[in-house]
């Protein structure tokens, strides 16, 4: 089988071992999906050797969900923060119910995502009405600000962007890059590994492409796993995480997204400190 082509030519890119790092997070994480969130939250732990991933937490997933006024999730997030889970925002509804004009636009919320795609077509007031309402419920859940902002389906349209830089968050992420939206300044390039679960040929191709990412591990400075709650649903998609995780966690220093902001500001480790 022959490797897919990439963006950037692996040659020049692949890091020394200790200048390579991994990001991992749990998405949708909502009282909507508690008991697979939970199973994902156990097995990262046992596969990263403690809490040494992401959650990106929505609001009011598809407006069926809601955290304010659910006392015990609320208890459960800040639990987990507690124990040291960074927190990210993840939409507000994680439902696209915009109009999409451009013909971009309307491929994107199409062919990336299942109408889940919820910041891509917001305008730049109300994707800022969304992100502080947003913002405000979780954070007063977990008891500390949020992490960032990553959109559902990765997906930002120019409204969300405008309103981003205007609301504060300190880090954002996409498809192909983690930034700081206040100063549009990239923190890293590079992959987000990811599994899918809603057909048969959308699973065949994440497994290919987790494939492809244990055996090119050494290639790209940061790798980031995202896994969903839907991926508990079938066997060879949590047999593949598992096997992705160890692979590369073995050659990776596992890193919080605040660690690798640091870094890359020069800043020294506050821990050791």
């Amino acid at each position: 089988m022959s490797l897919p082509s990439l963006p950037f030519r692996p040659a020049t890119l692949i890091p020394p071992a200790q200048d390579r790092r991994l990001l991992v997070s749990i998405h949708d994480v909502s009282p909507a999906f508690t008991a697979p969130v939970e199973a994902l939250a156990a097995r990262l732990r046992t596969l990263l050797d403690g809490p040494r991933f992401a959650m990106l937490v929505v609001p009011n997933h598809w407006g069926r969900a809601p955290i304010a006024g659910d006392a015990a999730f609320a208890r459960r997030l800040r639990g987990w923060a507690d124990e040291g889970i960074e927190m990210f925002l993840h939409g507000w509804l994680h439902r696209d119910d915009s109009r999409h004009d451009g013909a971009a636009a309307a491929f994107k919320a199409r062919h990336m995502t299942a109408g889940e795609g919820e910041f891509l077509g917001l305008s730049a007031a109300e994707a800022e009405r969304r992100l502080r309402d947003g913002r405000d419920i979780v954070e007063q859940a977990i008891g500390r600000p949020v992490a960032g902002f990553i959109a559902p389906a990765w997906l930002y349209g120019e409204g969300a962007h405008q309103a981003l830089a205007a609301t504060g968050f300190t880090l954002a992420e996409d498809h192909w890059r983690v930034w700081r939206p206040h100063t549009g300044e990239t923190v890293t390039r590079g992959p987000v590994i990811t599994w899918a679960s809603r057909s048969p040929a959308r699973t065949a191709s994440s497994l290919a492409v987790a494939g492809v990412a244990r055996t090119a591990r050494r290639m790209v400075p940061v790798v980031r796993l995202a896994v969903h709650p839907g991926d508990m649903t079938k066997t060879a998609i949590v047999a593949s995480i598992a096997r992705t995780v160890r692979a590369l966690a073995e050659v990776r220093q596992v890193v919080r997204y605040a660690d690798l902001d640091r870094e890359m500001r020069g800043e020294p480790d506050r821990k050791a400190a």
